[in-house]
């Protein structure tokens, strides 16, 4: 079965199985979106299942919630748990200090709070997300939907004097409609090429008027646990400044792969 698996697709699932790892028996659990989260949350529902772990998951989607309940995990939401051990999630860009780029799947702000609200924040992501520089990938911005034309206006103004190559701003859609976050907001991503100050660019984001929140994750993730398609994985550890590697085998019968094919 994991033969039908892209590189891709294989490096997303060592990384996330890797990870799956660090989870102890009784944590609190912040659970990512995306599709390398999708694989966290099946190799924890496993653990589940087959090992018996006992954690709770605070997801940070409604189709993360979806999973995590489908295979087995109790999911608690994060007022109820106050406080979270351990947040692994995935990224759309990491670069050297480990500032990330977050938001292609439309939940950066439950993303964003769900990681601020933990011990510890771990991203899990292909060698492809890994970057000089943030800012190939469309940056993230979610603005309320009153009066987002001119926060788009004000926005795109602003960026003439970050230290940024691009400065579009489009509105994020879904068909013909504009897309809609899971607190009933719009998105819009800015085309920037490149970031040349993302802490500065974070900050001046987020004191815009209709700007909820942005998707640069500054000072927040702690560990990148990286998959290569071969099975390798790298964790780097930005607070010890550690560098380990290790390698996974695949398994064909493993149950992850029978119905990860959507």
């Amino acid at each position: 079965m994991t033969g039908e698996l892209s590189p891709i697709d294989k490096a997303k699932f060592v990384a996330a199985k890797r990870a799956a790892d660090m989870v102890e028996d009784g944590m609190r659990v912040g659970l990512g979106t995306g599709s390398t989260a999708a694989w966290l949350v099946r190799c924890l529902g496993e653990m589940v299942r087959d090992e018996g772990l006992k954690i709770r998951g605070v997801p940070t989607s409604t189709r993360t919630a979806e999973l995590a309940r489908d295979v087995g995990i109790e999911v608690i939401s994060l007022d109820e748990a106050k406080w979270l051990d351990l947040t692994i999630d995935g990224a759309d860009e990491f670069d050297g200090d480990l500032n990330l780029i977050k938001g292609g799947g439309g939940a950066l702000l439950q993303e964003k709070i769900v990681a601020t609200a933990s011990d510890q924040m771990v991203v899990i992501a292909d060698i492809g997300k890994e970057v000089e520089n943030l800012g190939a990938f469309p940056l993230p911005v979610e603005v309320i939907p009153f009066g987002w034309q001119t926060t788009q206006a004000l926005i795109e103004e602003t960026l003439i004097s970050m230290d940024v190559l691009g400065r579009q701003a489009t509105l994020r859609m879904n068909g013909d409609a504009p897309f809609v976050t899971d607190e009933g907001n719009h998105i819009l991503d800015l085309h920037l090429k490149r970031i040349g100050n993302p802490r500065q660019l974070a900050m001046v984001m987020n004191q815009m008027p209709g700007v909820v929140e942005n998707g640069l994750f500054i000072d927040i993730c702690d560990t990148v646990v990286i998959g290569f398609g071969d099975g390798k994985v790298e964790i780097r550890d930005i607070n010890e400044g550690t560098v380990e590697h290790d390698r996974l085998d695949f398994v064909e019968s493993d149950n992850l792969f029978t119905d990860l094919a959507d």
